[in-house]
């Protein structure tokens, strides 16, 4: 049985958050500061603290602070009052898992400490497997290659699949972040769509109508996704104004439905520099997933080959019996693949369906992958050379700016 330890200096909150967290099934301790807290805390290892951020002689961010410097895996709920809501936002920073602002309601009291709970569980590396189950999701058909990095990728998918906590998805474009998102959706076994958000492409009104709505209660996609998966694609091209609206609605509604988040870029160092909300950070980022991308990983490629082979469609014999000889495959693991597994599986399936031999040789290998010299490097690129890389992006896509911007991870506009 789940257990919490109410730290508080007045008392008449502990007999009030008793009464409200006993009949859920939760046992309760108490604590009246911070210094009888931690000491407690590492007596009894509590599931949870739930601790109020204003107490004398050890406040509740200093407990914060020690409680998770003993132990990492400690789940912090901060209670504040409004006026010091900035002080609830360090909270965060400093590792909490989330505040309530007093007063708050029940509802929103047990749904935050079902979350913390459940979070708990992730943490410990002992979750109960989700009512769908993954495990008949086929991770490894589904998420291919052998190497070390993927198999802890699978791992990490099997544990978030037993969670509801917020999960940030971050990668270079095409590293899969929306098959993980679809996988942890279809995992929690409900029967509602998930709801699917572009954040580089909405507009502002979209924003206001479908995704903040009215009283900081969310919009028609709030409301489509209840019970069920809110997929944020893109996050860091949220406006900046619509941040800050978005957390109050993620406060009243997201006990209601499993928010995931993806993003190409460094949130975290954008969020340092003043460029993305704080909170809405530090609420989304709970559960980082972080994708390598395929450069990184190409010991993968050949399964990748083969898998994505299978998929085509291959006029004249069946595209399972396709196979790439040595060589080719030797190009297509050197090659820097700056699209990574969406450019490797057009690339892949397009040969397969097209060929009208069985064994794929080196020359069927597109030039722009197996003539290294002519194609710039990541270094060339990270040294400033991004005109000239873009170019030769453009060249090989044929000027099909939509690939071109899909590859780089850009705005189609900024091509020109």
């Amino acid at each position: 049985m789940p257990s919490i330890l109410i730290v508080d200096d007045l008392l008449s909150i502990h007999e009030m958050l008793d009464a409200v967290i006993q009949p859920t099934g939760y046992t309760t301790a108490f604590a009246t500061d911070g210094e009888k807290a931690l000491a407690r805390y590492k007596q009894d290892k509590f599931d949870l603290i739930l601790a109020d951020i204003d107490m004398k002689p050890m406040d509740g961010i200093t407990l914060l602070k020690q409680v998770r410097a003993y132990d990492p895996n400690a789940v912090v709920i901060i209670m504040t009052a409004y006026a010091s809501t900035e002080s609830a936002v360090q909270a965060l920073k400093f590792g909490a898992f989330d505040y309530l602002q007093k007063p708050f309601r029940v509802d929103e009291l047990l749904a935050t400490l079902k979350r913390g709970i459940e979070f708990k569980q992730y943490a410990d590396e002992q979750p109960a497997i989700a009512s769908g189950g993954v495990g008949a999701l086929n991770l490894e058909q589904r998420l291919v290659g052998n190497s070390a990095t993927n198999k802890r990728l699978i791992q990490q998918v099997k544990k978030l699949s037993a969670v509801r906590t917020p999960v940030l998805l971050q990668g270079e474009a095409g590293t899969g972040k929306t098959t993980i998102a679809e996988i942890l959706h279809e995992a929690s076994g409900v029967s509602v769509p998930m709801v699917r958000i572009d954040c580089a492409v909405s507009s502002e009104e979209n924003f206001r109508s479908g995704l903040l709505g009215e009283n900081g209660q969310g919009g028609s996609w709030v409301q489509q996704a209840r019970n069920g998966t809110l997929l944020l694609q893109n996050l860091e091209q949220l406006p900046e104004p619509m941040q800050a609206e978005l957390v109050g609605v993620l406060r009243n509604t997201a006990h209601g439905f499993r928010l995931i988040c993806t993003t190409t870029a460094d949130l975290e160092k954008l969020t340092d520099e003043g460029k993305f909300n704080d909170e809405l950070f530090y609420r989304v980022a709970a559960l980082p997933v972080v994708l390598s991308p395929l450069r990184e990983r190409a010991e993968d490629i050949p399964a990748l080959v083969k898998y994505f082979t299978s998929q085509a469609a291959n006029p004249n014999f069946d595209a399972n019996l396709v196979e790439f000889t040595p060589d080719a495959l030797a190009a297509l693991k050197a090659y820097a693949w700056p699209g990574n597994l969406t450019d490797l599986g057009q690339v892949v399936t397009k040969i397969a369906a097209g060929t009208e031999t069985r064994l794929v040789s080196i020359q069927q290998i597109p030039l722009r992958i197996k003539d290294l010299k002519s194609w710039p490097t990541l270094a060339d690129f990270l040294a400033g050379e991004e005109t000239h890389y873009i170019e030769q992006v453009l060249r090989a896509c044929r000027g099909d700016k939509a690939l071109a911007a899909q590859i780089l991870g850009v705005d189609v506009a900024k091509l020109g």
